[in-house]
């Protein structure tokens, strides 16, 4: 948003500077990116008279020319020589000097002295397009003969007027016109708002042009829409003024109707839009939403395409303008225009940021449109409008013709005045928080708390903290000073940690702690790679995305994951650990997102070394991961068992499984990623992960908070290995829990600690076996174990082992 300080003056009153003025800007929240100073680029033009102009000796359109110019006001002329090419170069004339070393913006040249046709030349007499003031360039500028000679034309001129841009966030519509910007300022205390209120124009006649809106546009994407004619206009170029402020602010002057459509829409926020009456056929306009096909030549010369549910303005020809965003060319003015239809609407600003985006137009219109503008302000714009034309073009305009009614924004909150304290820690009086308000606009009633009623440009204001951000950015932050927190009497401090965050915070210590990389990537991932993982439906789907590649909410960290491998693989980097505890994401609702612990090997075990053996990554490994993670996280190892049931997709079949407690309490998710999905993420190498879900981990059932007692027995522990011939798909877990449960007061502990399996193995055990060995690890707590008692305790193992798996002892 550009403005210039004079512009500004005409909504406030102020003798502050332009250096308090951006200061005040930015502390309030519209943040001051640029004050272009224009002495800084036309300060060095000055008026100079030209002593004499004589035909150049080698060149027909040039003339050499004296010219007397003064380096300051009041000081002694000098004579310098310049040739120039202007037809309207001759003696007496009054111009725009620029001297050597002078930066010309409308070129981009840095003047110096040179030799043109063999005439030595020493400046230039400038036009108005050099000076970037205008198109003109057909001859120099030729200003009155009573000019100050030697003076600034920037300060002859009054082109001194400092521009200012602002960055405006998208909750602040209001600051999209001067007026609102200079509201700020008042509230602030850097002046007197004098915005100026809009008196109607009466009509001179009935609007011969009606206006209709269809039955589905007049409840929410057009509920006001007013015009009235005005015949007898003269469409010429607008007064310099006009088009000073408008080139101040890099907008180009076309012409006075359209400019001061282009002014009211900085100036007011206030959108504006005129038809050629003339070329409006049937003399009647309707708003409704298109039913797709339509096309349209519009003001930009390009040719739109409507598509179904797109908001247009017609007339009994056909789709005459885009609503809200730009009008069409068949009915555009131009300097034949006579009598023209001056239109003033309040548009839905959902639907034409869907409109806008969807065509790819962006226009002064779309920009406030879709960010909110004042509705209470469509009729009164309408009649400023009107007399602006009146004043600048002429003619005679009619009564106006209504179709709607103004959407009612009425709303208003409560504000508890030590809700300012307790939000931002800010002491201010309750009847400085009622003055700001009331200098914003705000109505304000009630002895406290305050019930504060909302103006309808304001459409961010949802709240009572939003009101307290309200008077704390106009009584400013920078007051705000930083007091220590109190201290509590009860000499603890309490836990700032969840039982979650910390569960959170022993398994990345846990994954970390075996080599791996913590990252953190996007929640937000593209449609394909979420349905690769799971995922990717409508409820996971993101409204207003941020790029197609990240159109959708995760369903776990691992796309994630897997992608920054194949970026890291990209580059050479082979071996891989990462790892990530962060949600994953079902749908978009509360309840439909949970917290995940995610990790990922690619490649080898280790680097290359002669004195350490390396192998691919396998299942066992995400295994290992797992475990570590869940046995961080509070959960009894020793009673996890695997399933194999319920796999998602995109793990290998039989190189995958769950870690639970039960088939109904899963807590982890292992496995090796299947091929296809390695194919379509562009992964090379075995790829192994686990997805662990630390809160589906139920609490301990003892609440003591110390370690308890050591408890060791004092007789001699005993082991035995024992060979089980089993069948080929019989996972070793089974055998292991048949183990430990064969005698739950003397097994300590039961390890596989060898695997025949293979072709040699069938071999020797015959089609479909396999050979798993086991170490169990018996301690007793009453006595020394007998040959007797071990023998008995050996007998279990191996019952219990042949019954859970159909097996066999090896022998």
């Amino acid at each position: 948003m550009k403005f210039t300080l004079s512009w500004l003056k005409t909504h406030l009153e102020t003798d502050a500077s332009v250096e308090a003025i951006g200061a005040a800007l930015t502390d309030l929240g519209l943040e001051v990116e640029e004050i272009a100073d224009p002495a800084a680029t036309l300060g060095a033009f000055r008026i100079a008279r030209v002593i004499e102009a004589r035909q150049h000796p080698n060149a027909d359109r040039l003339r050499v020319c004296r010219v007397e110019v003064w380096d300051t006001p009041g000081a002694a002329p000098r004579e310098v020589q310049v040739v120039c090419g202007a037809p309207n170069a001759r003696t007496g004339l009054v111009g725009v000097f620029a001297p050597p070393g002078t930066h010309v913006p409308g070129t981009g040249v840095d003047l110096k002295p040179g030799v043109i046709r063999g005439v030595e030349s020493n400046g230039m007499l400038c036009s108005e397009r050099e000076l970037m003031l205008s198109d003109d360039h057909e001859g120099i500028i030729e200003l009155p003969q009573n000019a100050p000679l030697g003076a600034r034309y920037i300060d002859w001129a009054d082109l001194n007027d400092p521009v200012i841009e602002i960055a405006v966030t998208p909750n602040r519509p209001d600051a999209l016109g001067v007026a609102g910007i200079a509201r700020d300022l008042a509230a602030r205390g850097l002046g007197r708002a004098i915005t100026p209120d809009v008196p109607p124009v009466p009509g001179a006649f009935p609007c011969p042009v009606t206006v209709t809106l269809a039955p589905d546009v007049a409840p929410r994407a057009c509920p006001l829409f007013a015009g009235r004619l005005i015949r007898g206009v003269t469409n010429g170029p607008s007064p310099a003024w006009l088009q000073r402020q408008l080139r101040a602010i890099g907008l180009r002057p076309i012409s006075a109707l359209v400019d001061i459509t282009n002014y009211i829409t900085y100036d007011r926020n206030r959108p504006l839009h005129v038809f050629d009456a003339d070329l409006i056929k049937g003399n009647a306009l309707t708003v409704a939403f298109a039913a797709g096909g339509e096309r349209l030549l519009a003001l930009d010369d390009k040719d739109y395409a409507f598509a179904p549910g797109m908001l247009a303005i017609r007339d009994a020809g056909g789709v005459e303008s885009i609503a809200g965003i730009m009008g069409g060319k068949p009915t555009g003015c131009t300097g034949a225009t006579r009598n023209v239809f001056l239109e003033s609407a309040y548009w839905d600003p959902t639907l034409t940021a869907a409109t806008g985006r969807q065509l790819r137009i962006h226009s002064d219109a779309r920009y406030r449109f879709e960010r909110g503008v004042d509705p209470e302000f469509t009729l009164p714009g309408l009649e400023l409008g009107t007399r602006m034309i009146l004043d600048l073009c002429g003619g005679a305009a009619s009564e106006p013709v209504i179709a709607g009614a103004v959407p009612d924004t009425a709303r208003s909150y409560p504000l508890r005045p030590d809700r300012v304290v307790g939000l931002v820690g800010m002491e201010i009086s309750t009847a400085e928080q009622r003055r700001i308000l009331g200098d914003l606009g705000f109505s304000v009633s009630g002895a406290g708390p305050f019930d504060v009623a909302v103006p309808p440009w304001r459409p961010d204001i949802r709240g009572e903290a939003d009101l307290v951000e309200e008077v704390a950015r106009v009584a400013s932050l920078t007051k705000l000073e930083a007091k220590p927190l109190p201290r509590s009497t009860l000499g603890i401090t309490p836990q700032t940690l969840t039982p979650a965050q910390k569960r959170a915070g022993r398994v990345r210590r846990a994954l970390a702690g075996r080599g791996l990389n913590e990252c953190v990537t996007y929640s937000f991932i593209a449609q394909a790679e979420a349905a690769l993982f799971g995922g990717g439906g409508d409820a996971a789907r993101l409204e207003n995305p941020i790029s197609s590649e990240m159109s959708h909410m995760r369903p776990s960290a691992l796309p994630g994951l897997v992608a920054a491998a194949v970026r890291n693989q990209a580059r050479g980097f082979a071996d891989l650990g990462f790892f990530e505890v962060g949600p994953g994401f079902s749908g978009g609702e509360p309840g439909e997102e949970e917290a995940m612990a995610v990790a990922l090997r690619v490649g080898e075990t280790a680097p290359r070394n002669a004195y350490a053996t390396r192998r691919p990554v396998d299942v066992q490994d995400a295994k290992a991961d797992a475990l570590a993670g869940l046995v961080a996280a509070g959960a009894p190892a020793e009673r996890m068992m695997l399933l194999r049931d319920d796999l998602p997709g995109w793990l290998h079949p039989g190189r995958a499984g769950w870690l639970g407690l039960g088939p109904k309490l899963r807590l982890a998710l292992i496995g090796e990623l299947h091929p296809k999905t390695q194919a379509a993420m562009d992964l090379r190498g075995p790829a192994v992960a686990c997805i662990l879900f630390p809160d589906r981990i139920p609490p301990a059932r003892s609440k003591a908070t110390t370690r308890p007692a050591l408890n060791v027995s004092d007789y001699q522990p005993v082991e035995r290995d024992f060979a089980f011939v089993v069948d080929a798909r019989c996972a070793a877990e089974t055998v292991l829990r048949a183990a430990r449960g064969a005698d739950k007061a003397l097994i300590a502990r039961a390890d596989l600690f060898d695997r025949f399996e293979g072709p040699a193995a069938e071999a020797q055990l015959g089609p479909g076996k396999k050979s798993l060995a086991i170490s169990v690890r018996l301690e007793p707590s009453a006595g020394t174990l007998t040959e007797k008692d071990i023998e008995t305790v050996a007998g279990k193992i191996v019952a219990a082992v042949e019954k859970a798996t159909g097996g066999t002892l090896r022998g």
